[in-house]
């Protein structure tokens, strides 16, 4: 052990490089579609692609975003609780029951009422376990597993607590163009101008291709230094299929699909694609 210490030691005085633990992360398969590993020609097209994509009026900020939330049939207590906390994150959005109205009947409505986006809550053994989202109104639709849900109660916190101010939205470690697409999606959730005043964020946190949501706020202690306090809710998100188009689940083609417990292009545990 001593010796192990005293060659770290010698070795930081010399100036060697520091040695990276072998994780996941750092021993990573790169494939092609992974943005540092883009050439100039496909990093130009890649920047076009991004001024004619679904969400590039979003980011030109030619429109606020106006958000739908509801739910499978009949949703129980957690999910509905889940569903109007997500109403208090999200600037510019409602919380509303189906009332067993379909999919793509929903969609229609939507459009015709001005919204940019719809946020279905699924649940199965009354707990919230996936979330459609489908961006309108020509698509994409995403569907993800939702899963380790703490809402704000379970986090012991008072949602009074959340204010009305748009938070900052902060992505972290969306490293391919797939990953690109579901950021931008995600981004496009809330609105493009947050209220710093109100020192909220929101982060979402991509690791192994499971998304970490935190919701926080800034607090400043009495000696200067800023801390963060989550304010809740809590989840994580597992991308599932990403389809062109608003929903069609019986002739939607899709851009990624994943099917039973991995996709079919997943051949090593170091094969992200997020």
């Amino acid at each position: 052990m001593y010796l192990k210490k005293d060659e770290r030691k010698k070795k930081k005085l010399s100036g060697a490089p520091k040695q990276v633990p072998r994780t996941l992360e750092s021993t990573r398969e790169k494939d092609e579609t992974m943005l540092d590993q883009l050439d100039e020609s496909q990093v130009e097209e890649l920047q076009y692609d991004l001024t004619v994509d679904p969400f590039s009026k979003y980011f030109d900020k030619t429109y606020e975003p106006k958000v739908l939330i509801t739910y499978s049939d009949n949703p129980l207590t957690k999910t509905r609780i889940f569903g109007k906390e997500l109403r208090r994150i999200i600037p510019n959005s409602i919380n509303l029951l189906r009332n067993r109205s379909g999919v793509k009947k929903m969609v229609k409505s939507c459009i015709e009422k001005g919204f940019t986006d719809i946020i279905i809550i699924n649940e199965n053994m009354r707990q919230p376990n996936g979330l459609l989202v489908v961006h309108l109104p020509d698509g994409p639709t995403a569907n993800f597993r939702l899963s380790n849900v703490k809402i704000t109660s379970e986090l012991r916190r008072n949602h009074k607590e959340i204010s009305t101010h748009r938070p900052e939205v902060v992505l972290n470690n969306f490293q391919t163009q797939l990953g690109n697409t579901v950021s931008r999606m995600l981004a496009s959730l809330f609105h493009y101008d947050p209220e710093f005043k109100g020192r909220r964020a929101v982060t979402f946190h991509n690791q192994r291709d499971y998304i970490f949501f935190r919701h926080h706020r800034y607090e400043f202690t009495p000696n200067g230094k800023v801390r963060l306090r989550e304010l809740g809710p809590r989840f994580t998100l597992k991308l599932r299929s990403l389809q062109k188009g608003t929903f069609d689940s019986k002739t939607g083609e899709y851009e990624w699909l994943i099917t039973g417990k991995r996709h079919r292009m997943e051949t090593s545990r170091r094969k992200f694609f997020l």
